[in-house]
């Protein structure tokens, strides 16, 4: 069943082509702004004007970030950005700009960071005698293929360091630009060394627009899942986030649709809605879906135990209660019934790591 959505007209006033409907304030901020009418416009139904996408020079010293978190399938990632101009206004990895002393909201999907020594960092630290290769994740925290990335070319050069290494690799993205990387994941592919997860939250174009508006439209993703298949590229569809009452009814659709493109393997989470977050997306669901805004967000405390988050780990991916239960319980049988394996996300070969050899005491690559 379609989603009723309130009218472009009726929201007139939001930045347009953003997910976030306000700059809500940082946690760490001493003073909250809020935005107010005093009744200047000349006229209330005009459009604001688009907010300008920023970048952000990151001189970081140190591209792999670690975890030991016992429910992710990884221990190391690499994020070529801060901050994601997709604008998924659900996106868990929201908060992270608070320690930027910027806002979570517009900041986060228009105040980027991006950085460009990445490939030499990464090469400087897989020479390292001490290093033990593992899979390393792309896409975990901010999306690799966001917009940028088609000039900026970061994601693609830390490929090209992790194909001269033979360094397996899982990239998880709602973007269609990953196809442009087809020449060098289709090689890694054949052996062993990389897979791609494409995210797919909905079916429905203007759900999608509303929830995600700068990330690829589902065709186009489902597209991404075809092609990256017919390459011979292990490719996977993440139905997430499944948020309750607005678009779980979508799970089982998903993933068949996406099975037909050519996916193998199948997951899902239920929407997170860790610190600030929960206030961003209940305003969210106030301006776009004010009907369903109440029951989805009861759907939702049911779900996290009277909370809108609960971190505990085991259960922060999939909730608990009877609704998680059943959500549960509709993956499991429609990737059984679909052939869909969500346990074979990981078989990929770390025993062909090689650091390739060095000239003239030179990085071999940069």
């Amino acid at each position: 069943m379609a989603v009723s959505l309130t009218s472009r007209t009726e929201n007139s006033r939001l930045p347009k082509g953003r997910g976030a409907v306000s700059n809500w304030t940082g946690r760490y901020e001493q003073l909250k702004t809020e935005a107010f009418d005093d009744g200047w416009a000349e006229d209330e139904n005009e459009e604001l004007p688009k907010l300008r996408t920023t970048l952000t020079r990151d001189n970081t010293k140190t591209i792999i970030a670690r975890n030991s978190s016992p429910d992710v399938p990884f221990d190391r990632s690499i994020n070529p950005y801060r901050g994601c101009e997709h604008g998924c206004v659900y996106c868990f990895a929201r908060p992270t700009h608070a320690y930027l002393g910027l806002s979570p909201g517009l900041d986060f999907e228009t105040r980027l960071f991006f950085k460009p020594d990445a490939a030499r960092l990464l090469e400087r630290e897989l020479r390292k005698p001490k290093y033990d290769c593992q899979v390393m994740a792309m896409g975990t925290n901010t999306d690799p293929y966001q917009p940028v990335e088609k000039s900026l070319r970061i994601t693609r050069s830390i490929l090209e360091v992790l194909a001269a290494f033979n360094h397996p690799v899982g990239i998880v993205t709602k973007s269609a630009l990953v196809m442009r990387d087809i020449d060098i994941l289709g090689p890694m592919a054949e052996k062993g060394l990389a897979q791609v997860c494409v995210s797919v939250t909905t079916l429905d174009r203007r759900l999608a627009n509303r929830l995600e508006p700068r990330a690829a439209t589902p065709t186009l993703r489902i597209e991404t899942i075809r092609a990256l298949a017919d390459a011979g590229i292990p490719c996977g569809v993440m139905a997430a986030p499944m948020i309750p009452a607005l678009n779980d009814a979508e799970l089982e659709a998903i993933l068949e649709t996406a099975r037909d493109a050519g996916a193998t393997l199948a997951s899902y989470i239920l929407l997170r809605l860790p610190l600030e977050i929960a206030g961003l997306f209940e305003e969210w669901l106030q301006t776009h879906v004010p009907n369903r805004a109440k029951h989805v967000m009861n759907l939702v405390y049911g779900a996290r135990g009277g909370k809108a988050y609960d971190p505990t780990y085991g259960t922060r991916m999939r909730g608990t209660g009877e609704y998680a239960a059943m959500l549960k319980k509709r993956f499991e049988i429609a990737a059984s019934r679909l052939g869909l394996n969500p346990q074979d996300r990981n078989r990929l070969d770390t025993s062909l790591f090689r650091p390739p050899l060095e000239r003239d005491g030179q990085l071999s690559l940069f």
